[in-house]
């Protein structure tokens, strides 16, 4: 492997944006073919609690993309932190951890009725009016893809 996953793992927590997204972009396809993300997974749900929106949301990318890989039940033991993101309190990284849902149920079948109920009570009031239709339309969509499994 010519990429050295480490070094692109901490380029994740770099101030500069445009950095970061690249590494989570390269570390993304490197997690469509091979579990070298997966020992990351402990770091990976760390950052599900940074102040930062930007790393909440990088973490919750990987995490669902490491899915697959999930031998030791990683995602397991961590899901209910996972799943208060539905509602985070940015709506950019609450989107995008409900559109990543169907891919963790996808490959964690036996996750998939709590994903379900925390979709059904997410409590999307919280968020600008403007904002909750597109929400609520990403849960819809969501749901419907996880119950198509």
């Amino acid at each position: 492997m010519s990429v050295n996953i480490a070094e692109k793992f901490e380029l994740l927590f770099d101030k500069d944006n445009q950095v970061a997204y690249k590494a989570l972009l390269e570390l993304q396809n490197e997690s469509e073919e091979t579990n070298c993300v997966y020992p990351f997974m402990d770091r990976l749900g760390d950052m599900l609690d940074s102040d930062n929106s930007y790393i909440r949301t990088r973490g919750l990318t990987l995490l669902a993309h490491n899915a697959k890989w999930d031998r030791d039940c990683k995602i397991d033991k961590i899901i209910d932190k996972y799943l208060r993101h539905i509602t985070d309190v940015k709506p950019i990284t609450a989107r995008q951890c409900i559109k990543l849902l169907p891919m963790i149920a996808m490959h964690k079948p036996e996750l998939r009725n709590a994903i379900l109920c925390a979709c059904h009570r997410a409590d999307i009031g919280i968020y600008d009016v403007s904002m909750q239709p597109l929400i609520r339309k990403d849960i819809q969509k969501a749901l419907k893809e996880i119950q198509g499994l």
